[in-house]
């Protein structure tokens, strides 16, 4: 069975769509079998960008596909190693099921008080619903400053949250490299994609640790 990984959030614009197509690269890249699923069936964001990407001849094919039902997409997707799912921007029941569904939950934020508190509340709602904290992850997207992001570190950690090593900065490259179908981590600007690059490395390390304890359950039943 793949790993499922979802990226979830209440509101738009601070990053999920980024985030997922990212991750689904360095896969890729890595060697895995990647499914990148867009539940946003209306903006399709993400499949957009994996049809503007299948038109260069260099760049990594991204399987991507847009479903109006979480359960619809995962029938589709059981022979790959890794499921990506680029949520909407908005909560519905939905947002819940998907994070059932998830080994992984990556919620990316940025780093006003207007994004921390409402990150914080869903954190708490996951858990309440009986999603463990080890399958939380924050991402702090859309950063302006080291000033910023480390008020931001200190705010998540006193919540009891320690957000992912790395940070992803408010850039113009990382939205050129979108409308060229590339990824954050492929832009002409190597800071960019070395600041890219240690975010998606915390990413994978979380995936790492996740299949490592679940072969050690699996090897101890």
């Amino acid at each position: 069975m793949p790993v499922i990984l979802s990226i979830v959030g209440q509101k738009g614009g601070v990053g999920k769509s980024t985030l997922a197509r990212a991750i689904s690269v360095v896969a890729v890249q890595g060697g895995l079998s990647v499914k990148l699923i867009d539940l946003d069936i209306g903006q399709q964001t993400s499949v957009r960008w994996s049809t503007t990407r299948a038109t260069s001849r260099i760049l990594s094919v991204i399987d991507a596909q847009a479903f109006s039902a979480v359960a619809d997409a995962l029938k589709q997707a059981r022979d790959v190693d890794l499921v990506v799912i680029d949520t909407p921007g908005h909560l519905s029941p939905e947002t819940f099921e998907v994070a059932r569904a998830s080994d992984l939950i990556v919620l990316p934020t940025g780093t006003s008080s207007d994004d921390l508190h409402p990150v914080t509340l869903l954190l708490y709602e996951l858990e309440q619903i009986g999603i463990s904290k080890d399958r939380l992850c924050v991402a702090l997207c859309r950063i302006l400053d080291a000033k910023e992001e480390r008020w931001a570190r200190q705010y998540l950690e006193s919540t009891g949250y320690r957000p992912l090593g790395g940070s992803l900065p408010e850039r113009l490259g990382y939205r050129r490299a979108h409308n060229r179908g590339k990824s954050i981590t492929e832009t002409p600007e190597t800071p960019l994609n070395e600041r890219a690059n240690e975010l998606m490395a915390s990413v994978l390390r979380k995936i790492l640790q996740h299949v490592r304890a679940t072969n050690r359950a699996y090897s101890t039943q």
